[in-house]
Formats: structure tokens, sequence, C-alpha cells
């Protein structure tokens, strides 16, 4: 005897209910849709006056959009007004430094006091004294930073960590560049007519073998993917050195904003945006005369590798042979006895330069290719889903593992030098550092590179002039946002395994709602500010919109 079920009515089957989308990506999309960061982390905020404890989300600030679309995007913008402001300039910056605060300026005086301490017990030999000083400084430096001072603090690194100086007399090989003194300023000649054009430049490195439309080799076998490699990791060095070439060529200091893209074969290329107007020929032939040498010790040859890698000896606090138990060579005296470079790099001979007039759509256009990847990791960039990219890809991975990256770099260990601050945790051929990751493919370094006195602003600042734009657009139709003082509150992160901290999508919603909540005013703000129909318009208005 069977029976029949009769559904009820509006019921849905189990397939049917797992092919609708969680609660908790309903909700992720809306925040993405809204601009409220989907992965923030909580602080739990208390006041000290009242005793109330909140909850507070904190956007994590990620600037790939794979992990968190609208962090990235906000980071874009931002860089993309840094890079507006910044680009024709037709006045120098101002760049007066605001005056020091009390508490600042006793710090400084403390730690310059410290300092001379420090020295001194260095030239009496209390080694574990002047330790002790060195790591107060250390705290120092930590509070003058988060009190507002920037700039580069005088260093007090111990004598052996300070690298050897090498001749900067210049390669045979290079050719020669004039040399001018370098005046102080930063804006550009201005033409007849009352232009002041810029320049739009791009930098590649050189070919290492030919490669296909794709990017990939014609011939894997003689591609040479070690001179890539130590290429891309040296990249950084190699454009500061382009930089210095072409200010003491022109005799004025040229400001930069500058992107570090892949191409397609993989290796970076630099985008940039010059203020002011530079022959190409000398862009070309400063190009042709720039060149890093590497003096590090030889690492053509690896000692140790697989199973056979060097140990760690506790009592001696050296790593050791694991079969003869003898120290490896210290990094100070490889270093010593390094008589040539171990490495030069050098441009490619593609160079492109380009003149830009501000304010036309052709420099929008410009501002837009210069920041078109950054939210975008290296590794999404290149990764293709054919097999010749993904066999080139790992090629070139494979190549930066046993690359070293810097003077602390683990991967010395495989070739029986031990760097500078190893220790007992310490894996030999593994290192942290970027340039080892699949995701950057040998760029250690930062994307976006920005002189100093490209725009006369941080990051900080812009964000800042963003804050008081909207407070000041809000405040002529009423509605008044003051400025918060949170240096009374206790600020405390919580884990993400902590009770304590309420379910990610309920702090994600109340962030949706306070966001709608503010476009709305904002919108109304803006309706409010725009001219009735057939009056002037406010440009600024709308650039701001």
């Amino acid at each position: 005897m069977s029976s029949t079920v009769t559904p009820m009515p509006g019921a849905q089957s189990r397939a049917e209910r797992m092919r609708q989308p969680l609660s908790s990506e309903v909700v992720a999309a809306t925040a993405d849709k809204h601009g409220v960061c989907v992965r923030p982390f909580t602080m739990e905020v208390t006041d000290p006056d009242t005793a109330r404890v909140r909850y507070v989300p904190v956007p994590c600030g990620s600037t790939v959009e794979s992990v968190c679309g609208p962090c990235a995007r906000k980071a874009k913008a931002l860089r993309q007004t840094q890079c507006r402001e910044g680009w024709h300039l037709t006045e120098e910056p101002d760049f007066t430094p605001d005056l020091p605060t009390r508490q600042q300026t006793e710090l400084l005086e403390y730690r310059a006091d410290l300092v001379r301490s420090y020295r001194q017990a260095q030239d009496e030999g209390e080694e574990v004294a002047a330790e002790e000083v060195r790591e107060e400084i250390r705290g120092v430096d930590d509070e003058l930073r988060a009190s507002g001072v920037r700039g580069r603090l005088p260093l007090v690194d111990p004598p052996a960590q300070r690298p050897k100086k090498r001749s900067t007399k210049r390669r045979q090989d290079a050719p020669n560049l004039p040399r001018r003194m370098v005046e102080k300023r930063t804006i550009g000649r201005e033409y007849a007519g009352g232009f002041r054009p810029s320049m739009f430049v791009t930098l590649t490195l050189d070919t290492y073998g030919r490669v296909r439309q794709d990017g990939t080799p014609v011939d894997p076998a003689t591609y040479d993917y070690r001179r890539a490699a130590r290429d891309a990791v040296h990249f950084s060095a190699l454009v500061d050195r382009w930089w210095q070439n072409l200010r003491r060529v022109v005799g004025w200091d040229v400001q930069y904003f500058a992107t570090v893209e892949p191409q397609r074969r993989a290796a970076p290329h630099l985008h940039a945006a010059v203020r002011g107007s530079l022959p190409h020929e000398v862009i070309r032939q400063v190009t042709a005369a720039t060149y890093h040498q590497v003096w590090w010790p030889e690492h053509d040859r690896l000692v140790y590798s697989g199973e056979h890698l060097p140990v760690w000896d506790a009592d001696r606090r050296v790593f050791t042979d694991p079969d003869t138990r003898q120290p490896l060579t210290q990094w100070d005296d490889a270093l010593d006895a390094v008589q040539a470079p171990a490495h030069v790099v050098t441009f490619g001979e593609q160079v492109h330069s380009k003149g830009i007039l501000g304010g036309t759509r052709e420099s929008g256009r410009h501002i837009g290719y210069l920041t078109k990847y950054l939210t975008k990791a290296t590794g999404e960039v290149v990764e293709s889903a054919g097999q010749r990219q993904r066999y080139h890809h790992d090629r070139l991975h494979a190549e930066l593992a046993v690359t070293p990256c810097s003077r602390r770099c683990a991967v010395w260990l495989l070739y029986g030098i031990q760097p500078l601050g190893v220790g007992g945790r310490t894996v030999p051929g593994r290192c942290k550092g970027r340039a080892h990751r699949r995701t950057t493919l040998g760029l250690p370094g930062r994307r976006v590179l920005v002189s100093r006195k490209w725009s006369g602003k941080s990051l900080a600042d812009h964000r800042t002039d963003r804050k008081a734009f909207v407070r000041d657009m809000l405040a002529s139709v009423g509605i008044e946002k003051p400025e918060q003082d949170t240096s009374r509150l206790v600020w405390r992160k919580l884990a993400p395994g902590d009770r304590a901290v309420p379910p990610r999508d309920q702090l994600l919603m109340r962030s949706i709602a306070e966001r709608i909540t503010w476009r709305a005013e904002y919108d109304r703000a803006l309706l409010a500010a725009q001219p009735p129909p057939g009056g002037p318009e406010t440009s600024a208005t709308r650039r701001a919109a």
C-alpha cells in the first residue's frame, strides 16, 4: 500500500533551496553595491566617561578588488585624485612644514639624548646596554610617527649592518651623461601662449628571448628566466636610479606619479605621469645610460636543496652545514669578498614618451590608464587559462623562489651564506617577502610610486580634503557633521573567534543602513548646490560628486 505526500502550497524542494543565495551572500552583495567594506575587522570601543561599549566595523583597506571590491575602488579613486592634483600644476606646491607640537619637540629632544647614550655604549663595548637603548629608540620613533612626524629619522644601525661602500665610477660600457646643478623647482617650462605641457612616459625591461603574441617564449629552453627574475627583484632600484639621472641631466627637480604593471611576458614595466615638459631625446638618452649594479655575493649555483638543508645551531646561534657542522659564511664576510657586481639591471630599448596638456580629455584618459590595474594583483593580470601561459609563469615563479630579494632573505641559506637577522625560526629557502609570491611575480615593493613633492599632500591629506568637502556640502543645507574626538576612547581589536564579536551580517547591515543615510543627505546637498536650469554650471561641485 503506497501513499502520496502532497507538498504544501509555496513549499520548495531541497534542491531549489540550495540553489538560492545564502543570506550572508545577499548581505555581502548589498554591501558591495553601496560601497561598504565586505570583510571588516571589529573594534571594541569603550567610552571611559560613560562606560558605554560599542562595536565598530573598521574597513580592511585592501587594494585588491578580488579581496574587497569597495575598499579597492575607494583606494583607486584616491590615487586618481592624487595623480590629477599634482600632474599639471602651474605654481610650486607649498612644502612649508607645520610647526612641531610641544609633545613632538619633547620626544625629539629625548630621542637625541638616547642616540648619544647609544653611541657612548657602543664606544665602550657595552653591547647589552646599547641594545636596550636601541629598543627604547624604536619605541620613541613609533610615538613620533603616531604624532604626525614625517621624514627620515637619524639611523642608529650597528656598524656591522651598514652596507659596504662601493665605487660610484660609471661602467665603461655605459654612455656618459651630462650633469647640471639641480634647481629648487618642480614646475616645468611655460611655452608661448601660456601652455605648460606635461609628459606621459613608459619604460620597460630588456628582452630575455623571443616571445609570441601572448607573451610566452618561443623557445622556453633558451629564455633567460634567471635574468628575468633578478631584473624583476631589482626593478625598483633601477627606477630610482633613472629618476636621479633624469634630474641631473635636465637640471631641475622633476616630479612624478608612476605605477608598476606587468607585461604579457610577466616582466614589470613603468607608466609615469611627469610634471613638466622634457625633450624626447633626453628621455631616451637617460634610459640608455641608466643601470643598477647589485653588489651581492655570487648566487648562481645552489649549495643546498631538497632535504639537504643547513641546520640551526642554537648554542652558537648560527646555521651550519648538515654534514660537517661547520658554520655557514656570514653575510659581512661574504660581502667583503665581492670583487664585481653579481648582477647589472638595465632598461630595454622600448621607450615611449608623450606630451599631455592639463584639463583635456586625453589627460583624464591617461590617468585612467595609469590606475587601470591598481585593483588587481600582479598574478591576476598575467594569469590566463592557456597551458603555455601557465607553464611560463610556473618557470618564472620557480626561478624567483631561489632568487634572494634582500640582505635578510632566507634564500641565501641555499647558497651557503647566512643572511642578516636569521634565527631558530628561519626556514632555509622560505622567505616571506613579496618578491617570491606568485601573486606578485618578483615585484617586492609598492605598485604606486609618487615623488615627495608631487602635490604637496599625502594620502591622508587627500582623505581629509574629501571629508572637509562633504562636510561643507552638508553644512550648506543645514546638516552639521562635527569632527568627533576619538582620542579619549579606548579601542581594542577583537579576534574573529571572540564571543563578544557581533555577527558579521549584523555589522554589515548596520554599516549599509548608515551609508544609505549618508548618501541621501549628500544627494540632498548636491541637488541644492546645482544651478537652476539655464544657469551657470558649478563644475567643481560636479567633479567632486
